[in-house]
């Protein structure tokens, strides 16, 4: 059986969800950009801890960089993984690589 959720239970769905602290990991921007991104995968199915777990969220690229040292320019990161860029801020959601 497949339920259909629209953004608003999706962004729910991280904010009242009780497993861990996973919660706290995509602020409201970035949830909102999530899922527009994961929206145009076909059937993708809602796994909270799934996505926390293959996706993170940072402040800028300076942040990522921290993480990241080969990485110079979102240019360069695109090259390695999927760059989810946040309208209107220069948050960046990234997948684990």
């Amino acid at each position: 059986m497949i339920h259909e959720i629209n953004k608003t239970e999706f962004i729910d769905a991280f904010r009242i969800w009780h497993g861990g602290d996973y919660k706290n990991n995509f602020s409201y921007d970035g949830l909102d950009a999530l899922f527009d991104y994961l929206d145009e995968i076909e059937e993708y199915e809602l796994d909270i801890v799934g996505i926390c777990c293959n996706y993170s969220e940072y402040e800028n690229l300076a942040e990522i960089k921290q993480s990241y040292p080969d990485i110079e320019t979102i240019e360069d990161l695109r090259e390695f993984t999927e760059v989810i860029e946040i309208p209107n801020t220069e948050r960046l959601i990234i997948a684990g690589y």
